[in-house]
């Protein structure tokens, strides 16, 4: 079970998030195009994708983001509000029979605005896919 933090106070700079992994088959990101509407045969035919010159079918930037979202939201809970991303760059192709794996660290607290920010960034095994880059998150006071 994860520790939710539910202020600023409880973000130490340097704390880890928890790794998140997303084993990405073809049936995940079939899933993923129809819930977010992306229905570009890249992100689910593995033949269209590949005569496109990618390597494979491949994850959509919605989903990418959302791991963010997931991986932030796995450790603030409810208690957090994602209020701004910065550094949002897909430097490879997260493809299908890969896993990517999202983690992070806090990088700042700032208990005066209410904003913890994060260094966070997406791998897969041959390294870096997406990021690294920061959220913002602000708590209720």
């Amino acid at each position: 079970m994860t520790q939710h933090i539910t202020a600023v106070s409880q973000a130490a700079v340097g704390t880890e998030l928890p790794a998140v992994a997303f084993p990405l088959s073809l049936y995940r990101l079939v899933m993923v195009a129809g819930g977010n509407r992306d229905f570009n045969a890249i992100h689910h035919n593995r033949d269209y994708a590949r005569n496109t010159g990618a390597p494979d079918a491949y994850a959509n930037t919605l989903f990418l983001m959302g791991m963010w979202e997931r991986a932030i939201d796995d450790w603030t809970g409810s208690t957090g509000r994602i209020v701004a991303i910065r550094g949002f760059r897909m430097s490879r192709f997260n493809t299908v029979g890969t896993t990517a794996v999202v983690s992070g660290r806090v990088q700042a607290a700032d208990a005066e605005r209410g904003i913890v920010t994060f260094t966070i960034g997406t791998a897969d095994d041959d390294g870096a896919t997406v990021g690294p880059g920061e959220v913002d998150v602000s708590f209720a006071r």
